[in-house]
């Protein structure tokens, strides 16, 4: 038990912890001289590779010096907290890492907050420190003032310091004295400070699940650490849920560990490793997997609840149907239910006549990874705007706030503080850092939906928005939305070139010519606050007359191309994002204009 480490990496988004994996692959001899290695191994999952981020923990283990260290990788983007709270009930130490640049970020302040109230003993490595801008005296006394603002006592506060480049695998004490020829310190750090597992092999075997995925071999695959005792094949176990009830008693028919990024199977697993095991029915996250004569669950951390959600209903614009398989609402049913039942962050609600579901999660990345990833697995759905939980507490209504740090050049810094101000936030710093400033607001969640695009456009694509949840706060009243209204197709069929030739002066256009649109669907943005129906179906008319110089060349301007996550920004209360295997599409709720006439009535 004394030769396990369990450490977890944790850092902001961005800031190299998957990279610094790979070097420690490279080094501990994981992977053989002949073996390929792809470039950030540990993200496995498409959607991780094509954004460059990590979106679900995930845990690996490397035999260092006759040690087995398991490190589990952690998302370091806010939006996916959930999967960092979950799984540093496996660590018994933390590696935190921040770049050398940028210092510490929202995200190192959230999961190191979780850290150190689980008591974990953390290592900081200052990341990226070869970059020319790297401030790293600086960036050590940040760190050390972010502790201190978060109550760590006394232990946790004499934290010990390396400095790294995850890319060129490399760490040092001492900048100026050592030699950076590999991590050999880091991992020597991590054998010497993070203390080894104190749990009793001797006891009654139990085990705490934290993770659930699904094998196409194995079926559903839990996750966890072994809080005591030893299992072996064809053990008979139980497991009991959170409140102490039986939830199935089964037999272990499968058992693996980590080896690098492969599972293994083995015959027997002792107290302090973190295992997985197969082949398992109902038992789900949270759950302990217990031996028989154990009536106490062991307790988990609480997650933190949903701030945000959308509704999910069936595809029933005129398209639907022609690009996906799984259509039903019994088909989007069952994907949520599994997805509640795998990521802790999100919650599925269905409505009273059983064809909406009300989807929460902590943001929208959060949840337009889940509806992107449905998305690939042929599902169809339309998507409605993404809307802030508000709780009532002694009869005052209150809104989720977050605390938003924007780092821009000094010139744009006027129209953000304007724009913020439009939107009910409040600027508590502003500060010169290197060639930028940086301005923290406390923001209601409300205000900040579809900022993002606006933000970019507004600082020339310079501007860092990185947002995390605060605290519930009062109401702030009325946010006023979009501005422009939206140009609205009042027909079906495919789109003209020379119709959307004609359209352009009214506003820009969402949509290519040869397009497939029908009534109600919304094909561009209009440059007044009215919406306004158009005819984007109208050709040229054709005669056998021709004049020299009287035909004007159709000349388009390229259509204005949003992301999911845009689309459910951009839209309003009263429309949708419709949602195909290989399509996004804007519509009306209604998509009648008498339908929606009689709705703007009902509300007002």
């Amino acid at each position: 038990m004394s030769e396990i480490r369990n450490v977890a990496i944790i850092a902001h988004v961005d800031h190299g912890k998957t990279t610094l994996i790979d070097s420690i692959f490279k080094q501990s001899g994981t992977f053989q001289s002949h073996q390929n290695m792809n470039e950030r191994v540990m993200d496995s999952n498409d959607l991780e590779k094509e954004r460059g981020i990590t979106i679900l923990a995930k845990c690996t283990a490397v035999d260092w010096k006759g040690v087995r260290v398991n490190i589990i990788d952690t998302p370091g983007h806010a939006d996916f907290g959930g999967e960092v709270e979950r799984v540093l009930s496996m660590a018994d130490g933390v590696i935190l890492l921040t770049d050398a640049a940028e210092g510490p970020m929202p995200q190192t302040k959230f999961v190191l907050s979780k850290a150190l109230n689980l008591g974990l003993k953390p290592i900081v490595v200052v990341n990226k420190i070869d970059k020319a801008d790297s401030r790293g005296e600086d960036v050590v006394d940040e760190v050390f003032d972010l502790f201190v603002s978060l109550d760590a006592h006394e232990d946790q506060l004499e934290f010990p310091i390396l400095y790294a480049s995850g890319r060129d695998g490399w760490a040092v004490e001492h900048l100026d004295t050592d030699p950076r020829e590999n991590l050999a310190p880091l991992m020597d750090l991590i054998v010497k400070h993070v203390p080894a597992p104190k749990n009793n092999p001797d006891a009654p075997f139990s085990m705490l699940a934290t993770m659930l995925d699904k094998d196409n071999f194995l079926g559903r695959v839990l996750t966890g650490k072994i809080y005591s005792g030893r299992a072996r094949v064809n053990d008979s176990v139980k497991s009991l849920s959170l409140d102490g009830k039986k939830v199935e008693t089964f037999r272990l028919t499968k058992l693996l560990r980590f080896e690098g990024i492969e599972r293994k199977v083995v015959d027997e697993v002792v107290a302090g490793d973190i295992v997985c095991i197969a082949g398992i029915k109902e038992t789900t996250v949270s759950d302990t997997i217990c031996a028989p004569e154990i009536d106490e669950p062991i307790q988990s951390t609480p997650i933190d609840p949903p701030t945000m959600a959308i509704t999910i209903t069936v595809n029933d614009s005129p398209l639907a149907g022609r690009e996906g398989k799984k259509l039903t609402s019994t088909m989007i049913r069952d994907r949520l239910l599994a997805e509640d039942e795998g990521n802790v962050a999100i919650t599925v609600k269905e409505s009273d006549n059983k064809d909406a579901y009300e989807v929460g999660g902590r943001g929208e990345l959060q949840l337009g990874v889940l509806i992107e990833t449905m998305r690939r697995e042929g599902f169809e759905m339309t998507v409605s705007k993404p809307r802030v939980l508000v709780k009532e507490e002694n009869g005052q209504k209150l809104e989720p706030y977050e605390e938003v740090f924007i780092d821009v050049d000094e010139e744009y810094s006027g129209i953000v503080v304007e724009k913020m101000q439009l939107r009910k936030a409040e600027m508590t710093d502003m500060r010169q850092s290197v060639g930028k400033t940086r301005i923290t607001f406390k923001a209601p969640s409300r205000g900040l939906i579809g900022y993002q695009s606006e933000f970019m456009t507004d600082t020339r694509g310079t501007g860092v928005m990185n947002r995390i949840f605060m605290e519930y706060g009062p109401y702030k009243g009325d946010i006023k939305g979009r501005h422009n209204g939206v140009l609205i197709s009042n027909g079906d069929g495919q789109a003209v070139a020379y119709a959307i030739f004609n359209l352009q002066d009214r506003g820009f256009m969402f949509i290519d010519p040869q397009v497939d649109v029908y009534e109600g669907m919304i094909i561009g943005q209009h440059n007044r606050e009215n919406d306004l129906d158009v005819n984007v179906l109208k050709g040229k008319k054709l005669t056998n007359m021709r004049a020299s110089g009287s035909d004007e060349a159709v000349t388009l301007v390229p259509p204005k191309r949003m992301t999911l996550e845009d689309m459910m920004s951009y839209i309003n209360d009263d429309e949708l994002v419709e949602v195909t295997p290989k399509n996004l599409r804007l519509r009306k709720r209604f998509l009648k204009p008498h339908e929606r006439k009689i709705a703007a009535k009902q509300a007002s």
